[in-house]
């Protein structure tokens, strides 16, 4: 398999839900599940509902718990929802039982991520670093992938063909990361060259949560056609441009906005575009001020950066 488009291209309904724990205040799910639906737009879907719960963490097996859950089924069921996203990481556990008690398709925030920078991506560059992204959250859910083996498994230390099926898949997978990983090396020296043979001009990078106005400062600025959109993720590949002001020459990059609980999976594929905003002279950080979150906007920018 080359992609791993989640969603379809028609427009599918969808319910979200959110955890308010000691950590995430309500107000703050609240924007989160703002940004969550925001998200689900971009993927092509609509979001008709949400539902929230409160607990100390999520629950280890339907992370949310089974009352909330029942009630999650019941709407989904009475209003032909097809689709329930997750504003945060599910486990494979998760996944698997959340899947048999609701019977739609569940999606967790990472995956709805991941099925943007899938659609976004447009150089060779950028479909690599995302493959590579989409491999990397797969393998730990193997397992959910191959629900139906589980009648194949005997007891302790039997192993049936089920097991082995899964074993090949999961070599299979390491085997293609390994390639793509050869390959973004590859990339990361070509690009490393590039960088070096821009000469001893000014390198200035701008940086930002997704969404903030990058693009069209790129545009302003450079007098470039950078693709800008109200849209997150609208930038994958980082653009240089030459731009000159007051007869000063620098160089100019747009690169791929951040968010909160960006996947650990993306940061690490995406080791080259950080590259380009690691190696620049000068970082411009862009903010909206106007977004009611923009403070930890900031934040969520200079951790990953850090």
């Amino acid at each position: 398999m080359k992609e791993f488009i989640i969603t379809q291209e028609q427009t599918e309904r969808a319910v979200l839900v959110g955890l308010v724990t000691p950590e995430q205040s309500e107000a703050q799910v609240k924007e989160y599940l703002d940004e969550l639906a925001f998200l689900a737009e971009t993927a092509g879907i609509e979001p008709v509902r949400r539902f929230t719960q409160k607990a100390d963490k999520p629950h280890a097996v339907t992370f949310v718990g089974s009352g909330k859950l029942q009630q999650i089924g019941e709407y989904v069921a009475e209003n032909e929802i097809g689709i329930v996203v997750f504003d945060d990481e599910l486990s494979a556990k998760q996944l698997r039982n959340i899947e048999k008690e609701l019977k739609v398709r569940i999606l967790d925030r990472t995956n709805l991520i991941l099925d943007i920078f899938a659609k976004r991506a447009q150089t060779a560059h950028a479909k690599t670093q995302v493959e590579l992204a989409q491999y990397r959250y797969m393998l730990p859910c193997l397992t959910r992938l191959w629900t139906h083996l589980e009648r194949q498994r005997g007891g302790v230390g039997m192993r049936g063909p089920g097991e082995t099926q899964l074993e090949t898949d999961r070599r299979i997978i390491l085997d293609r990361i390994s390639k793509l990983k050869r390959e973004l090396e590859e990339i990361d020296r070509q690009k490393a060259t590039q960088r070096r043979n821009r000469g001893k001009m000014v390198r200035v990078a701008l940086v930002g949560y997704t969404n903030v106005g990058k693009s069209t400062l790129m545009n302003l600025l450079g007098k470039s056609d950078v693709f800008a959109e109200n849209k997150l993720f609208a930038t994958l590949d980082t653009t240089v441009r030459k731009v000159i002001i007051d007869n000063l020459p620098f160089l100019l990059s747009d690169t791929v906005g951040f968010i909160r609980k960006l996947p650990t999976e993306l940061v690490e594929s995406f080791k080259s575009t950080l590259d380009e905003v690691r190696e620049a002279d000068l970082l411009v950080h862009v903010v909206d001020i106007s977004h009611p979150t923009f403070e930890e906007q900031i934040e969520v920018v200079e951790r990953t950066l850090a």
